[in-house]
């Protein structure tokens, strides 16, 4: 169960990628818009801002939304009692926290990172069933005019530690929550989808792909016809284990009034998902 490799600019795009989603809920992109060499420069100057230390000039804040986030404060999966061994920065749209020591290379990869994921929910309007289209409050490209809530995350798994806590591993098996996320190659392997088979499978990851996958927001407006297909980072072995990884998902966010499913709005979920991120009790 792996996603389909679709090349950006076939005609038949469009309708490969909107099925790939259906059945996988992933797909994967190739010859599309993103400039492989801007990730590629955004992945060394942001490793050299983690591992120099100058990231903790930017610790998150007490909104716990903006900033670096190092790895005692990390994510942990939903259902799970051991923190994500990554560290990672956060920048939204509103942001005023954004480091003088890298260049504004990530801030124009969001902008054209948005741009095409515009166009993929244009894709996914234009080929969802008519029967599924009348469940939704509004089409689904519609759904991120006007939001604040996007965001791109800078990403790194440090090399593995002989003291991570046991049964830690990069990131836990875990769903988005947004509607899309866009993932460019990461510079190592090691993301995996969760088959419906109940099989673990690599999402194909070849240099200047992209992929990208369904979140909750997606699945619960279209009632499972997109899932939000559960996912993880796995630990490396051998020389890998040693070496660092980064990565770039940006999370295409629903406007926060904008009704998902039961009548309740993005912003709703969206409260109720990060109170579960970091490991408390959701109500």
């Amino acid at each position: 169960m792996t996603p389909t490799v679709v090349d950006y600019t076939d005609p038949d795009a469009p309708r490969a990628f909107t099925e790939s989603l259906r059945d996988t809920g992933f797909a994967v992109l190739v010859n599309h818009p993103l400039p492989w060499e801007m990730v590629e420069g955004i992945y060394a100057e942001w490793s050299e801002l983690f591992t120099s230390g100058a990231a903790q000039s930017y610790l998150v804040g007490a909104d716990g939304q903006e900033g670096y986030f190092p790895p005692d404060t990390s994510e942990t999966a939903k259902g799970n009692d051991v923190r994500d061994l990554k560290e990672f920065f956060h920048v939204y749209p509103w942001s005023t926290v954004y480091p003088s020591e890298v260049s504004d290379a990530a801030l124009r990869y969001r902008d054209i990172a948005c741009d095409l994921a515009s166009t993929l929910l244009g894709w996914v309007d234009d080929n969802t069933p008519a029967e599924v289209a009348a469940r939704l409050s509004q089409s689904i490209r519609s759904m991120i005019e006007g939001n604040t809530r996007t965001l791109l995350r800078v990403l790194r798994y440090p090399p593995l530690d002989d003291d991570a806590p046991e049964g830690a591993i990069r990131a836990a098996a875990h769903e988005d929550i947004n509607l899309l996320t866009v993932l460019p190659a990461s510079d190592e392997s090691g993301l995996e989808l969760l088959g419906t088979d109940g099989e673990w499978y690599a999402v194909p990851c070849d240099p200047g792909s992209i992929a990208v996958n369904c979140g909750e927001m997606l699945d619960l407006a279209t009632d499972g016809h997109y899932p939000a297909t559960t996912h993880r980072v796995v630990n490396p072995t051998g020389e890998a284990a040693r070496r660092a990884r980064m990565s770039l998902p940006l999370f295409l966010g629903a406007a926060d009034d904008v009704v998902i499913t039961d009548g309740r709005t993005a912003s709703e979920l969206l409260a109720k998902r990060l109170v579960e991120l970091r490991g408390e009790r959701a109500d």
